[in-house]
């Protein structure tokens, strides 16, 4: 099949590289100069595991290419997946569909044969009826299906999550696209991936409910955290008893400092949106968000306690700035919340990430930032784990000693055990233990 990918960022370059490696025909197509050259160089603008290797290959094997002609892109494809940006509105957190329009509009004007728009951006509910109604006010005759098919693709193992989803889900209501778009995952039916076809509704809605429940269950650790902290009771062996259970599952309780990242803060928050203008509040969604944005600057304040109630003047070390490892995105990293509200209490912050450097640097102008991990903690009065990389779960700890000043450390990933930290003379703070 010939694919055409309108949008190059996260989701549009791993679909269109993982559909290439399907052995579709794929052209991915942006607006972005600079971004498309750079792609048509090999160069990847995100760091994603494993996403470099497969687009440079399925180039190689023409099967992948980038454009800056979208509408040629559009006339040659049987499918046209709509995956642009979608980021919160300013004011009252709905999803910002402008680009979303915009490539309905482009789509309309350039296309020929039948062909099925699929809505791959997250957008809130009734958008494949606009993106339908806007093909139709510009070109009436166009012979086109609009289709939902959101995608659950995780930072850092996305490619993975592609290949080997646990469901794809379509929306739809027109047997063509239905026989178009089973053709388009066909290579998934050996591994006998689910595929959920409903109405384009509820497709939309699959999306936002499912990230909004899996931030309850990150917020909801969380708070149970603060109360095993208050009464004596560890927080990963709660989860652990928890997570047996078939009916909860131990995946996303994982306490820590908060969740960030491109989806779920702006997508419980486009959800609430959705719920208010349809008279339908969505009360744990509203709370989830609040509850989150305060732990954030509470996890500042745990640091500054354990430094013996004030940072002012002393230096503290950051290990880890991205919101979850194997990614270099800072969107909404708990880091931006805490490192802040270190450096206004007085804190000198000197952080090292394996990734997220260079866009934290921006992020957070003024922070110091160094290659290596002990040169980041090297005469540093606190040193605060954020981010769990691999690099950082099995640190030499004797020279970890040796680089502090003092040997406070602030584990906020629970990734070492307190009875060993203890044994090596550290003053140990971590979540919910």
């Amino acid at each position: 099949m010939h694919v055409t990918v309108i949008g190059t960022g996260y989701v549009g370059l791993v679909s269109g590289a993982c559909l290439s490696d399907f052995g579709h025909v794929v052209v991915c197509a942006d607006n972005d100069a600079a971004k498309i050259a750079q792609l048509s160089r090999g160069e990847i603008p995100i760091f994603e595991p494993g996403l470099g290797t497969l687009v440079k290959s399925n180039v190689a094997a023409g099967r992948l290419s980038f454009t800056l002609d979208r509408a040629a892109a559009v006339r040659a494809a049987d499918v046209v997946l709509i995956a642009v940006g979608t980021p919160s509105r300013r004011g009252d957190g709905f999803a910002d569909l402008t680009y979303v329009h915009a490539a309905a509009r482009e789509i309309a004007a350039a296309v020929e044969d039948f062909t099925v728009v699929v809505t791959k951006s997250t957008v809130p509910v009734g958008t494949g009826d606009e993106i339908e109604a806007i093909i139709r006010e510009t070109r009436p005759g166009a012979d086109v299906v609009v289709v939902s098919n959101p995608e659950f693709l995780r930072e850092g193992a996305a490619i993975e999550d592609f290949k080997r989803p646990d469901r794809i889900v379509v929306g739809l209501e027109d047997a063509r696209a239905r026989a178009v778009m089973s053709e388009l995952y066909r290579p998934l039916f050996i591994n006998e991936t689910p595929m959920l076809f409903t109405d384009r509704r509820t497709a939309e809605l699959i999306k936002y409910a499912s990230n909004a429940f899996l931030a309850t269950k990150i917020t909801f650790i969380n708070e149970i955290a603060d109360l095993c902290e208050k009464v004596g009771a560890d927080v990963q062996e709660v989860a652990r008893g928890m997570g047996l259970d078939r009916r909860i599952g131990g995946k996303f309780l994982h306490a820590g400092p908060g969740f960030g990242g491109s989806c779920f803060p702006k997508d419980i928050a486009a959800l609430a949106a959705t719920g208010k203008a349809h008279g339908a509040a969505l009360r744990i969604v509203d709370t989830v968000a609040d509850v989150n944005q305060d732990r954030k600057l509470r996890m500042a304040d745990k640091v500054i306690a354990a430094c013996g109630g004030s940072v002012a003047g002393r230096t503290v070390a950051v290990l880890g700035l991205t919101f979850k490892p194997n990614t270099d995105d800072m969107r909404e990293a708990p880091s931006l919340a805490i490192i802040p509200r270190l450096v206004e209490a007085g804190a000198v912050v000197r952080a090292h990430d394996p990734a997220g450097t260079a866009e934290a640097r921006r992020l957070l102008p003024g922070l110091v930032t160094v290659d290596d991990p002990y040169a980041c903690m090297e005469d540093a009065d606190a040193l605060v784990i954020l981010t769990e990389w691999d690099q950082f779960r099995a640190l030499d700890l004797d020279r970890v000693r040796a680089a502090l000043r003092a040997p406070v450390v602030v584990d906020l990933r629970n990734i070492y055990k307190p009875a060993d930290m203890a044994r090596m003379g550290f003053t140990y703070v971590s979540v919910g233990r």
